[in-house]
């Protein structure tokens, strides 16, 4: 498998009414990248989404924000790695991770969706070979309050953890650009919330 992250593509949902839910932290983490390299989203119809251009050396990394809704968001994926000619395995998509304590930041290679409607979405166009970096959120205790607890805002301790876990995944994607990814997800999975 390639070390090689051609696309980074964030999961979460269109417009202002859903900016600082919890489900957007895929979202913020890509743009904390954009902001960090000075590249700047712009509509691409044709991809279903807020697309950037971040040149790393010899490389293009492309930053995708799909602008469908989280459980479509493969409508978005599959047109941005057909004209590319990216493989699953040079995807790594970011998401809001339930499973996951606010302020940790995990990386994975493979593995299921998990009930997740993005990931879910994301496995019908690219299978499971693609990566995913996910950000802990944490669960509301029981599962009738996930969909309520997912699309309400961080309490203010909350979003500071998951601002530091975002920084914290941001710093890893770099390590992976420029090192590899073993050792970026050896620096991110290591890390204590």
């Amino acid at each position: 498998m390639s070390d090689r992250i051609r696309a980074l593509v964030a999961l979460g949902n269109p417009g202002a009414d859903h900016a600082r839910d919890r489900h957007n932290a895929g979202f913020w983490l890509a743009d904390r990248l954009a902001q960090r390299w000075g590249v700047s989203f712009s509509h691409e119809k044709k991809f279903k989404g807020d697309l950037a251009r971040a040149g790393r050396g010899d490389d293009t990394l492309w930053l995708l924000k799909p602008t469908t809704f989280m459980n479509a968001s493969g409508q978005a994926i599959q047109p941005l790695v057909a004209f590319h000619k990216i493989q699953p395995s040079e995807v790594l998509i970011v998401h809001d991770e339930l499973d996951l304590p606010a302020g940790t930041a995990r990386l994975k290679d493979g593995g299921g969706h998990g009930g997740h409607n993005g990931l879910r979405d994301a496995h019908r166009v690219l299978g499971s070979g693609y990566r995913r970096l996910r950000v802990g959120i944490g669960h509301p205790g029981h599962a009738s309050q996930v969909l309520s607890y997912v699309l309400g805002t961080p309490s203010p301790d909350d979003q500071i953890a998951i601002d530091t876990a975002i920084d914290a995944g941001a710093d890893a994607v770099e390590t992976i650009l420029d090192q590899g990814w073993n050792r970026g997800a050896q620096q991110l999975n290591s890390r204590k919330p």
